[in-house]
């Protein structure tokens, strides 16, 4: 067997066993490209009219989101900008829940309650991330199918690659009157190259979420020192609050101050008695890369550092940076709205590339089996 033909082979069957997960990850993806447009135009309560008066603090936003969700942990609030409504999330893992409530910022009306659970969008980014299937199970398997997909994009780009000067120019475009198995092999051979590179974008920021491995090998090869894990540090818990304003007040009214050009803000209220508040400002409301993060004792707000990649955006480096930009790269919003356009028909043409590869196998398959069949009747009227 010649290499190239080694090759086919282990195409084919990493195809086969990727197939459908890629299949499933492209789709999802490319109907989460427009998100944000689509509930924007489809979700008035999204919006509200912007007014002279301040921001209400935290804690109010706080009190009428509970009057409608009474039982459960806040995890933030959330300051959109000043026409659109400000979002109190509900989250938790375990017990798992997750509810936004729309609020009027300056009248702490409730515009809405959403449960994310049974909101399309967020149905969609699970299938993306979990085939809908339970986390601890679904999100290795779109790991490793990630992983695979690398593989065969390298080993298709040489199987793309024309042998001959001759047959190069058959490898860019697509003979739309040949006979449909040639317009089925050049769908998934030159569409194909031509998503090559956005692919392989979309796999390896894949991966970054999908190994512990693969995002610290990364992030060390561009030069990072800091930790990628998350945490909140700790409060004081032996000091106490002894004013009347909430902590979370005047921590919001602090990053107000600080980041007056903010397009957003958000307020983390402690997850515990002895977590600290944690903040951050974001100066474009597309991308999420430039968030500024903070960390304020909940008992006497003094800020407390981090020493992992979400902390202060002054104080990152390259390498943090290109952490950070992960989801923005993955989504296309780090090019704005061409961006997501690219990403929309890029995942389509990805998704398409299992059902022509599988289109180009059974046409093989039938032509050998017709092959088999006229040789078996030749030898029997030879007989």
């Amino acid at each position: 067997m010649t290499f190239r033909k080694a090759v086919v082979k282990i195409h084919l069957w990493l195809g086969f066993a990727s197939g459908l997960v890629v299949f499933i990850v492209a789709i999802t993806g490319c109907l989460y490209a427009f998100q944000k447009e689509i509930q924007d135009a489809l979700q008035p309560y999204r919006f509200v009219e912007r007014q002279p008066d301040a921001y209400l603090p935290p804690s109010v936003l706080k009190a009428a989101a509970e009057e409608h969700i009474p039982d459960k942990h806040i995890h933030a609030v959330q300051y959109l900008g000043p026409d659109r409504a400000a979002q109190v999330i509900y989250y938790s893992y375990d017990p798992e829940y997750y509810y936004i409530v729309y609020v009027n910022p300056y009248t702490a009306q409730v515009l809405n309650v959403t449960d994310m659970s049974r909101n399309f969008f967020n149905v969609v980014l699970d299938g993306h991330f979990y085939l809908w299937l339970p986390h601890e199970i679904g999100q290795p398997i779109v790991a490793t199918a990630t992983l695979v997909f690398v593989v065969m994009l390298i080993s298709g780009i040489f199987l793309w690659w024309p042998r001959k000067k001759k047959n190069a120019k058959q490898r860019f475009t697509i003979k739309w009157n040949a006979r449909w198995r040639r317009v089925n092999f050049d769908l998934h051979n030159v569409l194909g190259f031509y998503v090559w590179a956005i692919a392989l974008v979309f796999a390896l920021t894949g991966l970054v979420w999908g190994f512990q491995w693969f995002a610290s090998g990364m992030y060390a090869a561009a030069g990072g020192e800091k930790s990628l894990e998350y945490y909140e540090p700790l409060s004081d818990t032996t000091k106490l609050a002894h004013d009347d304003v909430p902590a979370i007040d005047k921590v919001f009214a602090a990053m107000q101050r600080a980041y007056p050009s903010a397009k957003t803000i958000e307020v983390h209220l402690p997850e515990t008695h002895a977590t600290t508040i944690s903040a951050n400002a974001n100066p474009d409301d597309e991308t999420y890369w430039m968030l500024d993060y903070r960390y304020f004792d909940q008992y006497t707000l003094e800020e407390k550092s981090v020493d992992h990649i979400y902390g202060r955006f002054p104080e990152a480096k390259a390498a943090d940076k290109l952490l950070r930009m992960n989801y923005d790269i993955h989504t296309g919003a780090l090019l704005g709205l061409p961006g997501k356009f690219l990403a929309f028909f890029a995942s389509l043409i990805i998704a398409s590339l299992p059902v022509t590869g599988t289109w180009i196998w059974y046409g093989r398959r039938k032509k050998q089996d017709r092959v088999s069949s006229l040789s078996v009747r030749g030898s029997a009227v030879a007989q």
